[in-house]
């Protein structure tokens, strides 16, 4: 069994309580996840089964889409609600000011990661550290808002509609929102609506899984990128499957393609580099 499902994470479950479900829906072992979601947030998390875990860093490092709840006013060691609240205000800025502010996020922006997050320093986790008392300084990554939509405000909260690059957090992104407003703020609420290709839209649940089979809800890992599909022939397709690059006229230098057998059958991902089909991922 190889392939991806596009799993609908509730509330409550870490990313890793979602892979042992799986393991033990499907009984196979070779189970991952494409890329964290916090235990209070929900929405889409691609799993990857048998061969499919090899395209699991692909997935990851995909651009992400979130709907996150603004909690204005409040600011929280953990920067969500579930954290201790060091700040309070009640000094809430307008509408005008808070639309002011959420776009100048948008772009590439400099953004420190939190303490209570799975970063790696010198081996340690911060989140180990944090629940220790210790806070260690981070340096800053640059990451891209691609977009920021306020679907609506409400008093203190505002919901946001955010498409970023991987590596954002977006309760750093609203706590960031909340210091230059001068009142703090925190996220109370986060939904990923959207992971590379797949959407909240299509997610399934895993009582669905359960009920169902996980067979009926696997796609194809090929259908996971939206590259251009070629195939390769003959001495091409032997050069292809030992990893060797093959010359394919057509091919734009720098774009990546999905590459197919004569059988029909998915090979690899490749990437046209000095014109030539050079192999990134196999999966044969």
């Amino acid at each position: 069994m190889n392939g991806i499902i596009n799993v609908y994470k509730p509330v409550g479950m870490t990313s890793h309580d979602v892979v042992y479900r799986i393991r033990r829906i499907s009984g196979i072992k070779k189970v991952g996840h494409t890329g964290t979601l916090d235990p209070d947030a929900q929405g889409v998390l691609p799993i990857c089964i048998g061969k499919a875990t090899r395209a699991a860093d692909m997935l990851t490092f995909s651009d992400k889409r979130y709907t996150a709840v603004l909690r204005l006013g409040i600011t929280t060691d953990t920067q969500d609600m579930g954290g201790k609240i060091l700040n309070t205000s009640t000094d809430i800025p307008n509408e005008e000011k808070i639309l002011l502010a959420v776009r100048g996020f948008v772009g590439k922006i400099k953004q420190i990661p939190p303490m209570y997050s799975a970063i790696k320093v010198k081996g340690k986790k911060l989140y180990t550290l944090a629940r220790a008392g210790i806070e260690i300084e981070r340096e800053p990554r640059e990451i891209t808002i691609y977009e920021i939509n306020i679907l609506s405000i409400e008093g203190d909260r505002a919901e946001l509609d955010v498409k970023c690059s991987k590596g954002t957090y977006i309760r750093t992104l609203c706590h960031d929102i909340g210091q230059s407003l001068g009142c703090g703020g925190c996220m109370e609420g986060l939904v990923r609506t959207q992971s590379s290709v797949f959407t909240a839209d299509n997610a399934v649940t895993l009582e669905k899984l359960e009920a169902d089979g996980i067979e009926k809800h696997l796609i194809p890992v090929d259908e996971m990128f939206d590259y251009e599909k070629v195939s390769v022939f003959g001495d091409d397709e032997r050069k292809v499957v030992n990893g060797n690059a093959v010359n394919m006229d057509s091919i734009q230098e720098g774009a990546c393609y999905r590459v197919y057998g004569s059988d029909g059958r998915f090979l690899c991902i490749s990437k046209c580099l000095k014109g030539k089909l050079t192999l990134l991922k196999s999966f044969y």
